[in-house]
């Protein structure tokens, strides 16, 4: 029997087991089996890809630029339509599905960054298990910054945002979530397991804990739970190969809805989603500062001793990686180096007063002014 068998066969005795305190054990040992089989099946993909074997043209695009979106959303939605508009590239447009076959890449130029734009086929059910190239479309929504997730308001949003997610969970990536506050640690040489919650924990306890780790063959490990995390949360700590990434929803073709209809999609979802209409290029502005604002991209500008500060080419760092030290490496690998180092002057709304004298550890905000001294 197949993995794919197996998973189905998973799934259905899932649907079919009643949820009460007492299968929830069996539920928890077919969640982590079901897990642990998706991450073979997506380990033996990336083996098969790398290998050429399951390798397809079009879709092996190297990452460039200072960021990386891809778009997702089903055929036929204005996926090519968008990217041709805010990129220039000759993306195939037309009024049939699967008018896009292949990977095309775009670079968008925004505020000094160059982004990769992505236009991906559309997405079918049953694309996590490979349907319509939906194994390949998906796995680059793993190297993804940002997933532009493309709707047609004509239809039902909720259900198109619902199947789009679900897919995308099936391959272990997590949209608009951050990754769960439990620390994981397997202990080299006996132990057993030490398991501690620093809260209260409404979906799991110690028992459930131990059946999971049981299918996983885990014996010895620390645990400490530091929010009320669920079972599947849980099984995703243990898994550690889940990719947590930033989504934004596009409501696409608000031209053929009316007013109050628009009104209340865009109340809806304030903080992820925007509305768009790419065949009257309507708020394309709105959409292009959400892209901005999601990357949280932080231009730093550099400055020479006795020059005035260059405001031509920033440097673009994230803003997790955003401290004197990354930019540093990023002019020079040296420059990071503390017997190199001596300080730097910072001016900006990272700094106190202008200038101020900081370290490797100083975080740096958007639009700063940098001038590093050596020693």
């Amino acid at each position: 029997m197949g993995i794919l068998d197996r998973i189905r066969d998973i799934e259905l005795e899932l649907k079919r087991t009643q949820v009460n305190k007492a299968t929830m054990g069996h539920i928890c040992r077919l969640k982590s089996r079901l897990a642990r089989l998706r991450t073979q099946l997506l380990l033996d993909e990336e083996k098969a890809r790398k290998q050429g074997a399951g390798s397809a043209e079009g879709f092996e695009v190297p990452k460039q630029g200072d960021a990386r979106v891809i778009m997702l959303g089903a055929p036929s939605i204005g996926k090519s339509t968008f990217v041709s508009q805010v990129t220039g590239i000759d993306s195939a447009v037309a009024a049939y599905e699967f008018t896009t076959v292949d990977c095309i890449p775009g670079e968008l130029h925004l505020r000094g960054a160059r982004i990769q734009l992505l236009d991906l086929p559309g997405i079918i059910e049953g694309a996590a298990q490979g349907r319509g190239r939906g194994r390949q479309v998906i796995a680059l929504a793993r190297s993804a910054d940002l997933v532009l997730m493309m709707l047609d308001v004509g239809k039902d949003v909720d259900a198109q945002r619902r199947f789009i997610e679900r897919e995308v969970e099936l391959a272990g990536i997590r949209l608009n979530r951050r990754p769960p506050n439990v620390m994981f640690q397997l202990k080299k040489a006996g132990g057993g397991i030490t398991f501690n919650a620093t809260c209260p924990l409404s979906h799991l306890d110690e028992k459930l804990v131990y059946a999971i780790l049981q299918e996983y063959r885990i014996y010895n490990a620390d645990i400490l739970v530091r929010e009320d995390v669920n079972v599947d949360e849980f099984i995703d700590v243990i898994e550690g190969n889940r990719v947590y990434v930033p989504c934004i929803h596009v409501y696409n073709k608000i031209d053929l809805i009316t007013i109050e209809e628009l009104d209340r999609l865009a109340r809806s979802d304030p903080y992820h989603g925007v509305v768009l209409s790419c065949a009257l290029r309507l708020n394309m502005d709105e959409v292009l500062e959400k892209i901005w604002r999601a990357l949280k991209i932080v231009r730093v500008y550099t400055k020479k001793r006795g020059e005035p500060p260059d405001f031509e080419r920033p440097l673009i760092l994230r803003s997790s990686q955003a401290r004197v030290a990354d930019a540093c490496r990023k002019i020079h690998r040296s420059l990071a180096d503390p017997t190199q180092f001596r300080y730097a002057l910072v001016w900006g709304r990272s700094t106190k007063h202008d200038p101020q004298r900081v370290g490797l550890s100083h975080q740096l905000a958007d639009e700063d002014v940098l001038c590093v001294v050596t020693k």
